[in-house]
């Protein structure tokens, strides 16, 4: 099954940058394909293999932040290559 996943990670803590881009840089060594805009990150590929990184990934995003969020949202379906019709 493939899915699309859309993830903002919000450190709450004042040196928020660093965690992030480590998380992002991970995901993108991943082999997932992997999607950014300036307000989330998105990542595309079949549930195991991307709920596998995932898992892997957030927990050691969060561990580098004292306190943080993570939101996480998934469709159930690839959604890479979406182009708006109107």
């Amino acid at each position: 099954m493939k899915i699309s996943v859309e993830l903002t990670f919000s450190p709450l803590q004042d040196d928020f940058e660093q965690p992030i881009i480590r998380f992002i840089q991970k995901l993108r060594a991943s082999g997932l394909i992997v999607q950014e805009n300036p307000l989330s990150t998105q990542v595309y590929g079949d549930y195991a293999k991307v709920m596998g990184v995932l898992t892997t990934e957030i927990e050691e995003a969060l561990e580098l932040v004292e306190r943080g969020l993570m939101y996480v949202k998934i469709v159930k379906s690839d959604r890479h290559d979406y182009v708006p019709f109107f």
